[in-house]
C-alpha cells in the first residue's frame, strides 16, 4: 500500500502506541484520524502529529457510525485501543469489571471491522490491523479476563481474515508485550515500563508505528495474519 493520501483511522490514538502508530503514518503522508474518550488528550496529541481528532469510546455502535460517517472511504484502520481493566483474581471481579474488559479490548474491535469491512469489501481492497498482546498467548495471575479479551481479538482476526480475503481485504493481528506506555500505570500495577533503564529497551511507540507502516507498505498481493513483537530484556518461561 502507498500510504500518501490514503484515510486511516487508529482507535486510542491520544497516548502511548496509538499516538505513536498515528505519528509514523502521518509522515508517511496518510491523512490520519485519531479517536479517544478522553478529548483534552486526544486534542493534544493530534495537533502534534497533524491529524484529525474525535472523541469517540469504541464501545458504542452509535460512536462508530458517527467516526465512519466523517472519514468515508477508509483505507486503513488500527484497532489499538484497549485498556488492563481490573486486574485481580477472577474470584475478586465483579460483573461490570469484567462487562467492561471485554467491551474495550474485543468488542469494540469488532464494532470497527464491521464497518471498515462493509467499505473495505465493496471497494475490494483495505488493510484492518487489529493490536492484540502477549496475555493472548501466555497466562499470568490476576490477567485471566484482559487475556480472555486480547485472546478471543486474535482469534477473531484469524476469522476474519479468511472472510476478506477473498475480497483483496487484508487482516494483520499484532501482538506486542512490553512497551513504553502508560499501560502499567493505568492498570495500577509494576512493571519494567516503569523502570527507566529497562524502558528504554521495552518497545517504544515510535517503533510499533514504524511495524505498523511496514505492515501496511508490504506489497497487496502479500498478508501478514499475524506478527508478535518482543523485547529482548523480557524472558518469558516456559516460552
Amino acid at each position: 500500500m502507498e500510504l500518501k493520501g490514503k484515510k486511516v483511522l487508529v482507535t486510542g490514538g491520544g497516548g502511548g502506541y496509538g499516538q505513536g502508530i498515528s505519528a509514523v503514518l502521518k509522515r508517511a503522508g496518510a491523512e490520519v484520524w485519531i479517536t479517544g474518550r478522553n478529548a483534552e488528550k486526544l486534542n493534544r496529541a493530534a495537533a502534534g502529529i497533524g491529524a484529525h481528532a474525535m472523541e469517540a469510546d469504541v464501545t458504542s455502535g452509535a460512536d462508530w457510525d458517527r467516526v465512519f460517517a466523517e472519514i468515508g472511504d477508509l483505507d486503513v484502520l488500527v484497532n489499538n485501543a484497549g485498556a488492563g481493566g481490573v486486574l485481580k483474581p477472577v474470584a475478586e471481579q465483579c460483573d461490570a469489571d469484567i462487562a467492561a474488559a471485554i467491551n474495550t479490548n474485543l468488542t469494540g474491535a469488532i464494532l470497527g471491522c464491521v464497518r471498515a469491512a462493509r467499505i473495505m469489501t465493496a471497494r475490494r481492497s483495505g488493510t484492518i490491523i487489529n493490536i492484540s498482546s502477549v496475555c493472548a498467548l501466555y497466562a499470568w495471575p490476576a490477567w485471566s479476563v484482559y487475556t480472555a479479551a486480547k485472546a478471543g481479538l486474535a482469534k477473531f482476526s484469524h476469522g476474519l481474515y479468511t472472510e476478506l480475503r477473498p475480497f483483496g481485504v487484508r487482516v494483520t493481528c499484532l501482538t506486542p508485550s512490553w512497551g513504553q506506555t502508560g499501560f502499567n500505570r493505568a492498570a495500577g500495577i509494576a512493571g519494567a515500563s516503569e523502570d527507566a533503564e529497562k524502558a528504554a529497551q521495552c518497545t517504544s511507540p515510535e517503533e510499533l508505528g514504524v511495524l505498523v507502516r511496514e505492515i501496511l507498505e508490504t506489497p497487496d498481493h502479500l498478508a501478514i495474519p499475524d506478527v508478535t513483537i518482543m523485547p529482548m530484556i523480557q524472558d518469558i518461561c516456559p516460552m
